[in-house]
């Protein structure tokens, strides 16, 4: 159990700087997407392009907002309590830093979800004709990856004890 109290002062000011860039990014596409307007970065390939989304990943589950706030608040919950039982050093740092950026990532669009009633996607990768996604879409999806990684090649099943709840 974490009881480092500046170690979690750094990984709450993580999460703040994280979540405030994806609040920042989504203001921006607001302001200047919002009418419409599709933004070439790449031509053909990735461009910014502001929608509402209503859904879930990948805009599925459209209008399901309660539901998803529900679930959103838990796995937010659910995070923090995990980064709190996993053990100080530098082997578990990279597994620290991957919950704190997921964590990040599931606020900022719970806060959308509650505050707006939708979450603001603003980047399309044209070249696939992939969703739209935002910044906090970014956070969970390439750290769920790494943590995928983490767990295949990095850690060993006896470096996760910290889980087991009868040793603790």
């Amino acid at each position: 159990m974490n009881k480092d109290p500046k170690r979690t002062i750094k990984a709450c000011l993580l999460f703040a700087a994280l979540l405030a860039f994806d609040l920042f990014t989504k203001s921006l596409a607001v302001k200047a997407l919002s009418d419409g307007r599709h933004v070439p970065l790449i031509k053909g390939v990735l461009e910014f392009y502001y929608i509402q989304n209503r859904g879930a990943a990948f805009g599925i589950f459209q209008s399901g907002t309660v539901l998803l706030t529900v679930i959103s608040t838990a796995a937010v919950i659910a995070i923090i309590y995990m980064y709190f039982r996993v053990p100080g050093g530098p082997k578990y740092l990279p597994l620290r830093l991957v919950l704190i950026f997921i964590c990040a990532g599931a606020a900022g669009n719970l806060y959308d979800r509650v505050v707006l009633h939708y979450v603001r996607d603003f980047i399309y990768f044209s070249l696939i004709d992939f969703p739209v996604f935002n910044v906090a879409d970014m956070y969970v999806t390439v750290s769920v990856f790494v943590l995928i990684i983490l767990i295949m090649f990095y850690y060993k099943d006896e470096d996760f004890q910290f889980l087991d709840r009868s040793k603790a």
